[in-house]
Formats: structure tokens, C-alpha cells, sequence
């Protein structure tokens, strides 16, 4: 009969591998919200200043609130990934 130590060695490898994938995981998340975080801020620049942004009697229209959802929900999941990815590192 095995010995529990024995069992448990016996799974060593696919342990190693899903410790290994949790931290690519919290790591992917990490850089994810990094990149978020840089690239939709200097976007949502470019948008405001666009002549679409604006009417003629300098209201939003419909492409700049359009493209505020979008930034802001793209930066909703970027803080949801930097949580979930420190998350992940730290437990």
C-alpha cells in the first residue's frame, strides 16, 4: 500500500504546473491593467480634441460620449484586472 507522501509525489509535476500558470495569470492581469491604464487615458486626449467631438454650439456628440463608455468601461476592467491580479499573486 502507498504511503500518503508517495501520493503526493506522485502529483508533485501537475502541481508545479498550475502554480506556475496562476502566477502567468496574475502577471498577465498585471501587465493587462498597465496597459490600459497607459494606452486609453492618451487616447480619450486624441477623442477630445477631434472636430467630432463637439457640435457646432460645443456640446458632446454622440462620438465623444460613444468613445467615453468605451474608455471608461476599458478602464473598469483594467482596475478589476490589477485587483484580480494582485489578487491571484498574493494568495
Amino acid at each position: 500500500m502507498n504511503s500518503a507522501r508517495e501520493r503526493d509525489d506522485a502529483r508533485a509535476p501537475a502541481g508545479i504546473y498550475t502554480d506556475q500558470m496562476v502566477v502567468f495569470a496574475g502577471i498577465l492581469l498585471l501587465v493587462n491593467a498597465f496597459y490600459n491604464v497607459v494606452v486609453w487615458p492618451r487616447f480619450w486626449t486624441r477623442i477630445a480634441k477631434d472636430p467630432r467631438a463637439r457640435d457646432e454650439q460645443g456640446r458632446a456628440t454622440t462620438f465623444l460620449t460613444v468613445h467615453a463608455v468605451l474608455i471608461g468601461i476599458a478602464l473598469l476592467i483594467a482596475i478589476a484586472s490589477a485587483i484580480a491580479g494582485v489578487w491571484v499573486l498574493v494568495a
